[in-house]
């Protein structure tokens, strides 16, 4: 678990380094690639926080947890 959150806030953090880059660039920059800078620095804050928080799958039903339902099994049409 230590290892996916530790991966997954690497890849945040190189994303967010990616968007400072970009906005440096956009300074320095002129015409259409200063607007295309803008434009990735804008986006990607969004993108970081989707791509750092899909690491993980989610299980149907994790071990240990019990989604039966009781009144199914007992049969009688309480």
């Amino acid at each position: 678990m230590r290892d996916d959150v530790d991966s997954r806030t690497r890849r945040y953090l190189v994303s967010m380094g990616v968007r400072t880059v970009c906005f440096v660039l956009a300074v320095v920059t002129d015409g259409w690639l200063r607007w295309v800078l803008i434009a990735a620095a804008v986006m990607l804050p969004y993108l970081a926080v989707v791509f750092a928080n899909g690491g993980r799958e989610r299980m149907e039903n994790p071990p240990g947890s019990d989604l039966t339902d009781r009144r199914a099994i007992g049969g009688s049409g309480q």
